[in-house]
């Protein structure tokens, strides 16, 4: 087993850090389950912890540690520490009422409390609670978890996920795919008929379903259930909770299925207005303009999940169909009716958690492919009617701010100059335009990474942050494997550093190859040993 120690040790002198890197070697050992007492404000493991079967084994070692100091001098200082910075936990953390990976889990968490993050994201899923049959709640798992950051003192934000995950696998609650085997149009459906099985069609939203109940009302025994277990935690260790309000928790609608090639153009995406209750509403909505010829299905000339925008005409930048009566009769009303779902789910979340110490979020995804057309495909497909001479982000953020909801963006991790050409893609020119729209409507927003290892993605994230894009908090995406991997957590380790103490170095943020070339130690108050073993 090949086995790679990095040891970070920082302490502040005459205003100047340097980060060192030291100690690589090949070693063999028997794992040993022995844990050693720690003090408080300390981490220690007699053997490193394995993650998963990445073959990434974790050590934490600290003595008498505190959280990195944070800068109370700087202007600049005070414009970063307004934003709180969450690192979200694995998306599988826990499965048939047991926390997976425990040892390696709490860990983590210690070592991002030296660190000095306010805390911790944790996904609850429909799925796993929910598991059996209707009704019948397992909360045992994620309780465990809650009690664990509390003893870590951390904060944490809750996002209730009423989707599926492809990876790692979280199907829904086997009792609604039950149904879903009968009722196909539970779910929405593409223009080939082909259902989604990730989550449920927003038009099913207020009809007897399931087993006589509405998702709607699914939805909010779940979200009462959830008060109810947690109330130790909720306004002290939960202080923020996110509902989920589509594929991948966003909202939007399942345009783009599977996952695509980082090296591979995306296509314009499917519209998802196939099910019979989506074509039911479209042809109530058709008769109710005097067009009824116009409800009988979806655009017939926009091109198919893979195909570029130009495959056909409907999103033409010039003389498409997107700019026709039809286009603008069409558009309208899927957005609208995105709009409406979000509005009710939020509306919801709201209601219930009205008593509670704790901030509402809902996702919004940063769908910045072809952003640089004048249609915006993917961005239409998903439900957002914004194109060059539309501003459609203004209903979305008006939405939020009617519920007294904050949006949570992901994205900010990426820059335009890394992009593909040939997708016209612009992330930094949307999260922009709907950082705009929610500051005139007064929403907060909370910014996520899309990826780990995005190119100068710490950098980006920093720019975000002393943005006006970014003015609640950043949930970094996410703790496992390759978060901890020695390219990785000592860049990040440096990025919080600098978070918190920018004018103890005002340089760019290291290279990867800066910093593993370092090879002076730091000197700190705090003795923070990380030491990654891959197998």
């Amino acid at each position: 087993m090949e086995v790679s120690v990095i040891r970070i040790c920082s302490q502040a002198t005459n205003s100047k850090t340097e980060l060192g890197f030291r100690d690589s070697r090949f070693s063999f050992g028997k794992f040993n389950e022995k844990l050693f007492s720690p003090k408080p404000n300390s981490v220690s493991f007699e053997s490193p912890l394995r993650w998963g079967k990445s073959g990434l084994r974790i050590t934490a070692q600290a003595a008498q540690s505190d959280p990195l100091p944070k800068s109370k001098s700087s202007t600049k200082s005070k414009t970063l520490n307004r934003v709180r910075l969450f690192a979200g936990l694995p998306l599988d953390v826990v499965s048939g009422g047991t926390v997976n990976q425990f040892r390696a889990i709490s860990a983590g968490l210690k070592a991002l409390k030296l660190l000095g993050l306010e805390g911790v994201e944790l996904h609850i899923w429909w799925g796993v609670v929910e598991h059996e049959s209707m009704g019948k709640y397992d909360w045992s798992g994620y309780l465990t978890i809650a009690e664990m950051v509390r003893k870590a003192g951390l904060k944490l934000n809750v996002t209730l996920c009423f989707h599926a995950s492809s990876q790692p696998k979280i199907p829904l609650p086997e009792w609604v795919l039950d149904i879903g085997k009968t009722k196909s149009n539970i779910f929405f459906k593409d223009r080939a008929g082909k259902p989604y099985r990730g989550c449920l069609s927003l038009a099913v939203d207020e009809l007897a379903v399931l087993n006589g109940k509405t998702p709607m009302q699914v939805y909010q025994d779940f979200c009462e259930s959830f008060k109810s277990a947690f109330s130790a935690f909720i306004g002290s260790t939960i202080t923020g909770i996110t509902m989920g309000l589509g594929p991948d928790g966003e909202l939007r609608y399942p345009s783009h299925r599977g996952f695509a090639k980082s090296d591979t153009v995306l296509g314009a995406g499917e519209f998802q207005c196939y099910d019979k209750n989506m074509l039911h509403l479209l042809k109530q909505h058709a008769e109710a303009c005097g067009k009824p010829k116009w409800g009988l299905g979806g655009p017939h000339d926009a091109p198919a999940y893979s195909e570029l925008p130009t495959a056909n005409t409907f999103f033409k930048d010039h003389g498409g169909s997107w700019e026709s009566p039809y286009g603008d009769f069409f558009l309208s009303w899927y957005s609208s009716q995105l709009i409406a779902h979000g509005d009710r789910l939020l509306s919801l979340a709201s209601s219930v958690f009205s008593d509670s110490a704790v901030n509402i979020f809902g996702k919004v995804p940063l769908m910045h492919s072809w952003h640089g057309t004048r249609s915006h495909p993917s961005e239409l497909t998903a439900g957002f009617y914004n194109t060059a001479t539309r501003k459609g982000y203004e209903e979305v953020a008006e939405m939020f701010a009617r519920n007294s909801c904050k949006i949570i963006l992901p994205g900010m991790d990426q820059s335009d100059k890394y992009q593909l050409k040939e997708s016209l893609s612009s992330p930094e020119s949307l999260l922009a335009e709907i950082g705009t729209a929610c500051n005139k409507h007064g929403v907060g927003i909370s910014g996520q990474n899309s990826t780990v290892g995005a190119p100068d993605g710490l950098k980006q994230i920093k720019k975000n942050m002393l943005s006006e894009n970014l003015n609640d908090s950043f949930i970094f995406q996410r703790i496992g494997a390759q978060f901890f991997a020695p390219e990785h957590f000592p860049l990040f380790i440096e990025f919080v550093r600098k978070l918190n103490q920018p004018d103890l170095n005002s340089g760019n943020l290291p290279t990867k190859e800066g910093t593993a070339t370092a090879t002076d130690s730091v000197h700190t108050r705090s003795n923070l040993s990380i030491h990654m073993q891959s197998a």
